[in-house]
């Protein structure tokens, strides 16, 4: 009974010393007497005992190998400092445990003789602006070196570049005068600028100007050429009218004096009178009397009285009606509303 007790003791420890369980993203590699056997991915194994065992426990993630900087020359004979930073993963766990002693180790001394390589085809200021171009050579010679020892390079990037301290005082004198270049030009393009839209401003000022006292002129001479227009339409319409009424002779005749009784006024001192006026009538006296004129002469009182004139024939002399002017004026009136009859 003890017998079979410590037998079953013994079969149990064999059990769970060679049932394994590989976790995710893990590799075993096992060796049967010594030898390469198989690798073991993630999942329930169970291997022989004493025969087999588990020689390496290989990481299948992605690791990021940040290496300490390395000096590097370039091609103009100056000396920085370089950090790079590696990402790669384990892709056959076989070659990376039988390819090379120290897998992590040879990568990065390949890492740096490679930097090295690739910088000193370079000079400084080429080396500062072509990151992207070393990290994809670094890449193409890391990843084509790294295949037999079962590592796949997946990026590479230079972290930081260091120059000297000279070096990095140059390039602060010249990146100040390059700012101050920059600043100058930008200053000298926003003066043009604000020049030129000034004067554009100036220049479209100007031409509203123009254009609105061009127009203002245009209106004033098209507003006066309208009134002349309907001065003249209303000259014509009246004359028009005048035709229309058939005015007789003698009223035309009898508004023409009325016309120079309101031009003497009673002070004028000489008036020019139309010939047809003045021939229609006997003697230029009688018209000064029926117009009016004379009136604002003063009477010399001291004058010698001249004779009484001979008496009209045709004034009656008890109404002291009559006279030529009256007879003038009566027979004119009647021929006005005889015509317009």
């Amino acid at each position: 009974m003890a017998f079979l007790i410590i037998l079953l003791v013994l079969i149990l420890i064999l059990f769970f010393t060679n049932v394994r369980i590989v976790p995710q993203a893990k590799a075993y590699v096992i060796e049967r007497l010594g030898k390469y056997k198989t690798t073991w991915e993630a999942g329930l194994r169970v291997k022989l005992p004493l025969i087999d065992r588990v020689a390496k426990i290989v990481s299948l993630k992605e690791q990021v190998l940040d290496f300490p900087p390395q000096p590097v020359i370039t091609k103009d004979n100056v000396v920085m400092q370089i950090d790079s930073v590696v990402f790669c993963k384990v892709f056959d766990p076989a070659l990376f445990t039988y390819g090379v002693e120290n897998p992590m180790s040879g990568l990065q001394n390949l890492s740096a003789t490679t930097l090295r390589s690739i910088i000193g085809e370079m000079e400084l200021d080429q080396t500062l602006t072509s990151r992207e171009e070393i990290n994809g050579k670094m890449q193409a010679v890391l990843d084509d070196a790294t295949d037999q020892w079962g590592i796949k390079v997946t990026r590479v990037e230079i972290k930081n570049i260091n120059p000297p301290r000279e070096i990095e005082e140059v390039m602060t004198k010249q990146m100040r005068a390059e700012r101050e270049r920059r600043q100058t030009v930008l200053e000298a393009q926003a003066h043009q600028e604000a020049v030129v839209s000034r004067a554009e401003g100036d220049k479209k000022a100007k031409i509203l100007s123009a254009e609105a006292e061009r127009d203002a002129q245009i209106a004033l001479a098209e507003g006066k050429a309208k009134s002349i227009r309907l001065v003249y339409e209303a000259e014509a319409a009246g004359i028009e009218k005048l035709n229309q009424a058939r005015i007789s002779e003698p009223v035309l005749k009898l508004k023409g004096i009325q016309a120079l009784k309101d031009v003497a006024d009673g002070r004028a001192t000489k008036i020019y009178m139309p010939s047809d006026i003045a021939s229609s009538v006997s003697s230029l006296g009688l018209i000064g009397e029926a117009i009016g004129i004379g009136d604002a002469t003063p009477i010399d009182k001291k004058a010698k009285a001249k004779p009484a004139p001979k008496a009209d024939p045709c004034i009656d002399e008890n109404t002291g009606k009559g006279g030529v002017e009256a007879a003038y004026t009566t027979q004119m009136i009647q021929s006005s509303m005889e015509t317009q009859n």
